[in-house]
């Protein structure tokens, strides 16, 4: 299902006129009549997009926009209002108003279904990062965001400099960003560097040729890892309905089809802009919330479910190889004598720096995790015994003999480590396909490996304990 729409007009004929259309092209459509009735099914069905007719003194759409903004069920939905005859300026009106695609009727088909399709899909593109709201809710005091931005960085793309100079002058007059210009060619080239703006805006004159370069500078971006999340608006220096469609379907994000009006340029650019950096603080945010279920925040090692899933992971990896498995327990000896003497912040510089040096120590396809206060795991596919037992006792003298920077200490310290090693032999691990087995078996590595750092912390501490079979 393309998705779903929702028809606000009191007048039954562009009711049926609109949902015709829409059905047509697979949408599940849903109609109201009044302002209320909208807001009331918009709460209960969720479209994805509200198209609403804007009557002169009839319906008003601003009066919907309002009410659904009033409401954080609605707040988000965007609004397609289509103003019935009248004056192009009354689509700035409506823009002001908190619509966020405002035409004057009447409008091909293929425009409209078009700018339908595009409003949909830039409300469905960030929906994964939208979850985290429903499953991490705002603590109980928390204050709405507050209304400061940081200004834009606007790139138009033209192929004609000249054309362009009066509309450069007066963006950057009413917008607190930057603004610049640039051919389609080297907007291109600029891909490869780190800085990209937050929006282009294309313009398209009506020449296939010049057009048709424009219109690829669109599929590269979206198909560009880095301008992916950039914004796209496209703007005709005269109508051209169908290319104006084709350009939505590439991937622009918004249209103007009457040429350059500086005061409705400006309101879009803010709405991209906006829509643009709210997007970027959430896939931020996403990042650092995986970012927090795999990796330890103090050391940046996995954290203790990830390792263990990795052992699990690496251990049918290394029975369909044949290959053994090498796992260690790293504990720091007497810990808590640093934490008392020297503080909990000097505890924490030895974390760190046990995990820099442990990992420091390993090769590319090894896993290190912090499973415990002071407790490390290390687990080394693919390696023998007497390598795995030469390794670890290599990392016992190397910790040994290097003493530790603190925070609280002027003179450096010196700790050391003891390691529990288990070795896990190809017929030891579980079958491919077997997640409970897997499960088991890192149970036994675990608890082998425990009861050989054991050994090593009874024999004296500073040294590895070997355990040779998991079985």
């Amino acid at each position: 299902m393309p998705g779903k729409v929702l028809i606000v007009d009191t007048v039954a004929t562009n009711r049926i006129a609109l949902k015709t259309k829409l059905t047509t092209a697979s949408y599940e459509v849903r109609e109201a009549t009044a302002v209320s009735q909208a807001v009331e099914i918009a709460q209960q069905y969720a479209p994805d997009i509200i198209i609403a007719t804007h009557h002169p003194g009839g319906q008003d759409a601003t009066q919907l926009c309002r009410a659904l903004a009033a409401s954080p069920l609605t707040s988000r939905m965007p609004v397609f209002a289509l103003a019935d005859g009248g004056d192009p300026a009354i689509c700035i009106h409506l823009l002001t108003q908190g619509a966020q695609e405002a035409m004057v009727k009447p409008v091909s088909d293929s425009l409209f279904l078009g700018r339908v399709r595009s409003i949909i899909r830039a409300r469905n593109t960030p929906a994964p990062f939208y979850m985290h709201e429903s499953l991490c809710p705002a603590p109980g005091l928390a204050e709405p965001a507050g209304g400061f931005a940081l200004p834009g960085n606007f790139q138009i793309v033209s192929s004609g400099q000249p054309r362009t100079s009066a509309c450069l002058s007066q963006l950057r007059k009413r917008l607190g960003g930057m603004v610049t210009q640039t051919t389609p060619r080297d907007a291109l080239a600029c891909l490869r560097q780190k800085t990209l703006p937050d929006v282009f805006i294309l313009t398209l004159t009506g020449a296939d040729e010049t057009d048709e370069e424009q219109l690829r500078v669109i599929s590269t971006l979206r198909a560009n890892a880095t301008a992916r999340h950039c914004g796209i608006l496209v703007l005709q220096t005269q109508p051209h309905p169908v290319a104006a469609a084709h350009a939505l379907d590439l991937g622009a994000d918004d249209l103007m089809q009457h040429g350059f009006n500086a005061e409705e340029l400006v309101l879009r650019l803010e709405g991209l802009l906006q829509r643009k950096q709210q997007g970027d603080t959430i896939r931020r945010d996403v990042d650092a919330r995986l970012r927090e279920a795999v990796f330890d925040p103090l050391t940046g090692m996995y954290n203790r479910r990830h390792a263990l899933s990795e052992v699990a992971r690496l251990a049918v990896r290394m029975r369909q190889k044949g290959l053994p498995l090498a796992v260690m327990l790293v504990d720091i000896d007497h810990f808590k004598r640093v934490n008392d003497a020297f503080g909990h912040a000097s505890g924490d510089a030895v974390l760190v720096e046990t995990a820099r040096r442990l990992k420091s120590c390993l090769r590319p396809l090894d896993v290190a995790g912090r499973i415990g206060g002071e407790e490390f795991l290390l687990v080394l596919p693919g390696i023998t015994e007497d390598e795995a037992a030469q390794m670890a006792k290599r990392i016992c003298r190397a910790y040994r003999t290097t003493p530790f920077t603190i925070p609280a200490s002027v003179q450096p310290i010196h700790t050391t480590i003891s390691i529990g090693l288990c070795i896990a032999q190809p017929e030891d691990s579980p079958p491919l396909g077997t997640s409970q087995s897997a499960q088991d078996l890192v149970a036994r590595l675990i608890d082998r490996a425990d009861q050989a750092l054991y050994s090593a912390k009874h024999g004296g501490r500073d040294r590895v304990g070997l355990i040779r079979s998991a079985a």
